[in-house]
């Protein structure tokens, strides 16, 4: 169907390279901003907390608070509004400056009655077969490694309960896929997508797959769940390209997060 409309449209040889090195500018320039949101989200995550401490009599033990096993409430929303204004920020800018102007149609941000499908069904299997099969080798080396692997959901979610735990468990699974997906699945990989093109339609969208996928593993920095979330990135990445839209990987992201959460919440109070 694109074939027909470059066709109809006539564009001469000129204006097909003059299109294609428009995208590539585009895209390097959303390249840049992405990385830019997101090393100044994780400097004003820290500026955040910091100056939350402060308020509230403790930056002395800030550090001490941020390394414990389970640091209070306060410091994980805090990191999180932090590393989100750096997120939103690089999108807003790149679709208002260097885009379109509508986010929406920008980062695909749009839904289908399928999505819930697709979504619910791609989450389950990532977090329930996808996960479980790629560690099953290391399960060997480590015997304790699923308790390991939730160290970091246990973190956010284990050592609360009632309000705190209802709203922790809410910005993970409402608002952290729809912001982590606009900046991962919309605004990086589009810009790779783009910067990999001239290899090839197929290998430069298996490039952008892959390396929007490993992208996203690294961007939590943790090494031992490195692999898992590489993965599911992949996953999502896969998804997002071919359907031309992050509905879908907005749900699995969420089922993929609930159902984290959900498995530690309820041995943590079985537990207790």
């Amino acid at each position: 169907m694109e074939e027909d409309v470059n066709h109809a449209t006539a564009i001469p040889p000129d204006g097909k390279a003059a299109a294609s090195h428009s995208r590539r500018y585009q895209a390097a320039i959303w390249l840049i901003l992405a990385l830019a949101g997101f090393v100044i989200g994780q400097i004003i995550s820290t500026i955040m907390v910091v100056a939350v401490a402060a308020v509230l009599g403790k930056v002395g033990s800030v550090g001490k608070l941020i390394a414990s096993s389970v640091p209070p409430a306060w410091i994980i929303v805090t990191e999180l509004v932090g590393i989100w204004i750096g997120f939103v920020g690089a999108v807003l800018i790149a679709s208002r400056y260097f885009g379109t102007g509508n986010v929406r149609n920008d980062m695909g941000l749009s839904f289908k009655s399928i999505d819930l499908v697709i979504g619910i069904a791609t989450g389950l299997a990532s977090q329930l077969i996808l996960i479980p099969v790629l560690y099953m080798p290391v399960r060997i080396i480590y015997p304790n490694l699923t308790r390991k692997l939730s160290g970091p959901a246990h973190e956010l979610t284990g050592g609360f309960h009632g309000y705190d735990l209802a709203i922790i468990g809410a910005l993970i699974v409402i608002v952290v896929p729809i912001v982590e997906e606009m900046f991962f699945r919309g605004l990086l990989l589009s810009s790779l997508v783009a910067l990999f093109e001239r290899t090839g339609k197929r290998l430069g969208a298996a490039l952008a797959v892959i390396v929007g996928g490993v992208c996203f593993g690294l961007a939590h920095f943790e090494p031992l769940q490195l692999l898992g979330l590489a993965a599911f990135g992949i996953v999502l990445c896969a998804i997002a390209y071919s359907l031309k839209r992050i509905g879908p990987t907005i749900v699995a992201h969420a089922t993929f997060n609930l159902v984290a959460i959900v498995a530690i919440a309820v041995t943590t109070y079985k537990i207790r």
